[in-house]
C-alpha cells in the first residue's frame, strides 16, 4: 500500500521559513492536489518530498519507510514538471525511455514499457516523432509517460498544465483523471488553478504561508470552509465578504446586522459559540446563494449595479454596497441588460457563513 506519511515537516531558507511543521497522511491511491497562492510553499512541499528539497526537520515516509533523508532516485517517485524538459534530438520513445536506458535496463524491458506507456497515454502513432513534431499537449503527455515507465510509488505533478491553452488545459485534465482511474496511483499535484483542484482531487489541502489551512474532499471545502482563507480561495468568484455586527445569540442561531442591508437583522442558524452584542464580524456568502428580484426575500436591499456579464447560461452583477464594497452575484436563468442600474439581492440565512476578526469560522 503506497502512503505518503508527513510528519512536522518543515523547510526554511537561511532564516526564511517556508514550510512550518506539515503533517499529512495520504493514502493509497488519492489524487492529493496542493492549492494556494503565490509563495504559499506548494512546490517547495512537492519538491521536498520528490527529495530536490532536504527538509530542516520532519519526516516523509513512503510505504512504511522512512526516506526523509534517501536521495532522490531511491525514493520512488517520479515527477512531472512544469516544462515538458524533452530531448529535442530524440523521439518520442527515445524520450520516454531515456531515464531506463541510464539505470542500465535491457532494450526489450525499455521497450516493453515504453509501448505500454505509450498505450495508456494514446501515445502510439507518435512514437518516432521529435518533440518539435508535437502539439503542446503532446509533449506533456510525454512528459508523463517517461514519468510512467520508470513505475513509481507516487507521481508528482508540479503545474503540468500551465503552459497550455484553456482548450488544451481541460483535454489534460480529462486525460490525467483518466490516467488516474486507469492506474489507481496515489498522485500529488500542485496548481495555482482551483478548477484544476475541484476538478482532479479526492483530497484538497490548501496552504497559506507554509501552514496548511485545510484538508479534505473539495466539496467538503466549498460547503464546509474552515476559515474565511479557504472560504475565499476555494470557489470563484471568489465568496463575497461584508462586514456584519453582531446583535446577539438566540437559542437557534446568532442574529446580526450586514453593511449595505440597513438595520435588518439576520439569524444565522447553527452558531452555539456566545458572541457578544456589537461584536464586529464578516459575512460570506457565495455569488451564486445571493436570492434576487422577487425571490429575494425579506434579507434584501437593493444595489446600484455597477457591471453585468451575461455569459449565456448565468449573469454575473457587480453591485456595490452603500459603504463602497462592490458584491458579486451569479444569476441563473435571469438575463439582464447590461444597463440596468439596480438590482434586488437577497442573503439566504442557510446559505451564510460568520467568521470572527481573526478569520475563523463561527459555528
Amino acid at each position: 500500500m503506497t502512503t505518503v506519511r508527513l510528519t512536522d515537516l518543515r523547510k526554511s531558507y537561511d532564516k526564511l521559513e517556508i514550510l512550518h511543521g506539515i503533517n499529512l497522511d495520504i493514502k493509497q491511491g488519492e489524487f492529493v492536489v496542493f492549492v494556494g497562492p503565490s509563495g504559499c510553499g506548494k512546490s517547495t512541499l512537492l519538491r521536498t518530498i520528490a527529495g530536490l528539497e532536504l527538509s530542516n526537520s520532519g519526516t516523509i515516509e513512503i510505504d512504511g519507510v522512512d526516506v526523509t533523508n534517501v536521495d532522490a532516485s531511491l525514493r520512488g517517485v517520479a515527477m512531472v514538471f512544469q516544462s515538458y524538459a524533452l530531448y529535442p534530438h530524440m523521439t518520442v520513445a527515445d524520450n520516454m525511455g531515456f531515464g531506463l536506458k541510464m539505470a542500465g535496463r535491457d532494450k526489450a524491458e525499455i521497450k516493453r514499457r515504453v509501448d505500454e506507456a505509450a498505450r495508456i497515454l494514446q501515445l502510439e502513432p507518435l512514437l518516432e516523432r521529435f518533440p518539435k513534431q508535437l502539439s503542446g499537449g503532446q509533449r506533456q503527455r510525454v512528459a508523463i509517460g517517461r514519468a510512467i515507465v520508470r513505475n513509481p510509488k507516487v507521481f508528482l505533478f508540479d503545474e503540468p498544465l500551465s503552459n497550455l491553452d484553456a482548450e488544451l488545459r481541460v483535454q489534460m485534465r480529462i486525460e490525467i483523471a483518466r490516467l488516474h482511474s486507469q492506474m489507481d496511483a496515489t498522485m500529488i499535484y500542485v496548481t495555482h488553478d482551483q478548477v484544476e483542484a475541484m476538478t482532479l482531487a479526492d483530497k484538497i489541502v490548501v496552504l497559506e504561508g507554509g501552514h496548511v489551512r485545510q484538508f479534505g474532499a473539495p466539496l467538503d471545502l466549498y460547503d464546509d470552509p474552515a476559515n474565511q482563507f479557504v472560504a475565499g480561495f476555494i470557489g470563484s468568484p471568489k465568496m463575497n465578504f461584508l462586514k456584519a455586527r453582531s446583535e446577539g445569540n438566540t437559542a437557534t442561531g446568532l442574529k446580526v446586522t450586514v453593511e449595505g442591508f440597513g438595520d435588518q437583522t439576520l439569524e444565522i442558524p447553527g452558531i452555539k459559540t456566545a458572541v457578544a452584542q456589537g461584536s464586529e464580524l464578516t459575512l460570506g456568502i457565495r455569488p451564486e446563494h445571493f436570492l434576487n428580484g422577487a425571490d429575494a426575500g425579506e434579507f434584501s436591499t437593493d444595489l446600484p449595479v455597477a457591471f453585468v456579464e451575461n455569459l449565456g447560461e448565468s449573469t454575473f452583477v457587480y453591485a456595490n454596497l452603500a459603504g463602497g464594497t462592490q458584491v458579486t452575484a451569479e444569476l441563473r436563468d435571469n438575463r439582464l441588460s447590461n444597463k440596468v442600474k439596480s438590482v434586488t439581492l437577497g442573503i439566504p440565512a442557510n446559505k451564510a457563513f460568520l467568521f470572527t476578526p481573526d478569520e475563523e469560522r463561527l459555528r
